[in-house]
């Protein structure tokens, strides 16, 4: 039998966010402190993730947070011509004070602060919980650039992401904040629907790995932000059970090698990329998320 209308509206509901905006308060002001080693540089400190979305649930609440450095940038010129390339190079010299500078940085402050809860990741600087401060994820990130244009300071055009290194040494260039705008333009476009939805989704997956019907991993928050952000928006209609049916049919008869992520700079299902979805991963949660459903 389906899931009932009544289960779909409890998990429709938003997570944490009295802690999660204390949080992210409380780390945002150790980062902004004036004896900071990178007070003067020019940066700033915003929120990423579920949590800054609006897609935040109750089993998965941590706060992610992003700290950019916008003295320096990394960038991507394929788009340039020859000229346009060789005009950029001329005007830009390289920086002196690094993304690795400034990760080093950020983590003594954060270590100064919260000592053994600090931990460096592949990714992100983790603070443990304590007290009344959720986890939280920190990215010590620079300014990324993906030009479309360069015929001087005066005269280009780009999109602006961000972008940090792996422990590996892989970079990583992403682009949150066109994510979190274009998931609010469809959010009310849809009218108000898309985020309950993707709080539905994000339960579900949470249900299927705890019964074991795939693997923790498979199906990041981002991912399926990006999944329904494709949708068209007349499938999202005014009962949860009925958008449910809608949209999980639309995704599974469409050409979903045309998805975008919901930032739309990437492609959302491409294998061997940091960035993107695995497509066996996606088809593992249609399949689990169908016979959630079904055998509700």
């Amino acid at each position: 039998m389906p899931i009932p209308e009544t289960q779909l509206e409890t998990w429709s509901h938003q997570g944490s966010i009295k802690q999660s905006s204390i949080t992210y308060q409380s780390i945002k002001s150790v980062l902004e402190a004036n004896d900071a080693p990178f007070s003067e540089k020019n940066y700033k400190v915003f929120l990423q993730g579920s949590y800054g979305n609006d897609t935040n649930i109750y089993s998965e609440s941590d706060v992610d947070i992003v700290i950019q450095l916008n003295d320096c940038f990394h960038h991507d010129l394929t788009s340039l011509t020859a000229d346009q390339q060789q005009a950029f190079k001329e005007t830009h010299a390289n920086a002196t004070y690094t993304h690795v500078d400034f990760k080093k940085d950020v983590l003594g402050v954060l270590l100064g602060q919260y000592g053994d809860d600090v931990k460096a990741g592949k990714k992100a600087i983790a603070i443990a919980a304590s007290g009344n401060r959720r986890k939280a994820d920190v990215i010590a990130a620079i300014q990324y650039r993906r030009y479309y244009k360069f015929l001087g300071l005066s005269d280009q055009s780009y999109d602006e992401g961000i972008c940090f290194y792996t422990g590996s040494g892989v970079r990583i260039a992403n682009y949150p904040k066109h994510h979190s705008h274009n998931l609010t333009k469809k959010h009310q476009s849809t009218s108000t629907m898309l985020k309950p939805m993707a709080r539905i989704f994000k339960n579900m997956r949470s249900r299927m790995v705890k019964e074991g019907m795939i693997q923790d991993g498979v199906a990041p928050s981002y991912y399926l932000e990006g999944l329904l952000y494709n949708v068209p928006q007349e499938k999202f209609v005014s009962r949860y059970d009925d958008t449910f049916v809608n949209v999980i049919n639309w995704i599974v008869e469409a050409d979903r090698t045309k998805f975008v992520c919901a930032n739309e700079q990437y492609y959302l299902l491409r294998d061997n990329s940091p960035v993107t979805w695995r497509d066996e991963d996606c088809n593992t949660f249609l399949s689990a998320v169908v016979d959630l459903w079904k055998q509700w």
